[in-house]
């Protein structure tokens, strides 16, 4: 059977974008911090996720707690960029909240009658530390990540049995000119590996590998690996995985990879616009101390495969706009492999549920 590409409007119309906003990204779990960015009591960081400005804080507990960065008394923000704190003060009327959210003290609010401070928390959302990656959803009821990406923590684990050791070394930031959807389907997709991604299709994988399939909300990549001889990086192979790479896509912007030599990286996609999102390139190791073949592989990767990436996105977006375009079939190999689309068959399925209000959301459904 025959399954043409989504319409062209799903990635240039802003009133789809506007749809994806207050449904499909506020419904949705989405990466917010690293843990070790907040690692003592008090300390904070601040993201924008969905039009909603929210901050992560980590109580006296250790436990962080992600809320709405706005007052509950006349809808100040509370908080800007990153830092530590005792208390979270709102700078307009100095009304006072604990870490928990809870609201602790206010200006003269004893002169009111009846004022009962437990009755005021902030507005808090769910969160989850998914092996020091702390993720939030806007949906009080969603299901939890493991609902959503069954296996993908109990593999990662296994594939980066010292992820509790991890932390951040680089972030490199690539805006892109195109709408989330069309990078995000560039990277779930190796049909176009071999012909334009010459150093990790010959360096680093085999393509003729190449597979990937679903787990709930997860598009999990695997693929053997070039002989470790002819890899353009040094190999540390003491760790089981180490000669293999396997790539964990959690749907709709982020994704765990594990090159040889269990070195983790990741990417999260941050939409700007109906025809903007910006990409984030996380590169880690243990302590967050510098490591050379971490270096080395992050700038080899944004000279080679991210360079080429950014030049396809945009140039599938100039062409989506064009009046001659009219979708293509996909091409979905029943034997699956690197030249199938079957990736992008699931992924366009997700896309349509996110705009087609007569669906439920994900939460609210079976996650298949």
């Amino acid at each position: 059977m025959t399954t043409r590409s989504l319409a062209a409007r799903y990635y240039t119309d802003p009133a789809v974008f506007e749809v994806e906003k207050a449904g499909l990204l506020a419904r949705t779990w989405q990466f917010a911090c690293h843990a070790s960015d907040i690692p003592n009591p008090g300390d904070y960081t601040t993201f924008d996720m969905a039009g909603e400005g929210l901050f992560c804080i980590r109580g006296r507990d250790g436990i962080i707690r992600t809320f709405y960065n706005v007052c509950q008394h006349r809808a100040h923000q509370l908080v800007q960029g990153s830092g530590t704190t005792r208390v979270v003060v709102c700078p307009y009327h100095a009304w006072t909240y604990e870490l928990t959210g809870q609201l602790r003290a206010g200006p003269n609010i004893a002169a009111v009658e009846g004022f009962d401070t437990s009755d005021i928390c902030l507005t808090q959302v769910s969160t989850e530390d998914f092996l020091g990656f702390v993720f939030v959803n806007l949906d009080p009821d969603a299901a939890p990540m493991e609902d959503w990406f069954p296996n993908a923590r109990s593999e990662l684990s296994e594939w980066v049995p010292h992820h509790a050791q991890f932390k951040p070394l680089e972030w490199v930031e690539i805006p892109e000119r195109c709408n989330w959807k069309v990078s995000v389907e560039n990277y779930s997709e190796c049909y176009h590996c071999s012909l334009n991604h010459p150093t990790f299709a010959t360096g680093v994988v085999k393509p003729e590998t190449y597979d990937i399939q679903p787990q709930g909300y997860c598009l999990r990549h695997t693929t053997e690996c070039q002989n470790l001889d002819a890899m353009t990086y040094d190999i540390d192979s003491g760790y089981a995985h180490s000669d293999e790479y396997s790539s964990w896509f959690l749907w709709p912007m982020f994704s765990f990879q594990v090159y040889p030599g269990n070195m983790l990286n990741t990417y999260h996609w941050r939409a700007v616009s109906a025809s903007e999102v910006v990409v984030w390139r996380g590169w880690y190791s243990v302590g967050g101390a510098d490591d050379a073949a971490v270096r080395r592989l992050a700038q080899q990767d944004r000279a080679t495969t991210v360079e080429e990436d950014i030049h396809l996105v945009e140039s599938v977006q100039r062409g989506l706009r064009s009046r001659g375009y009219v979708p293509g079939p996909l091409v979905v190999d029943p034997g699956c492999g690197v030249n199938s689309e079957h990736s992008i068959l699931h992924l366009q399925r997700w896309m349509r549920e996110a705009v087609d209000t007569a669906n439920p959301a994900p939460s609210q459904r079976t996650l298949t």
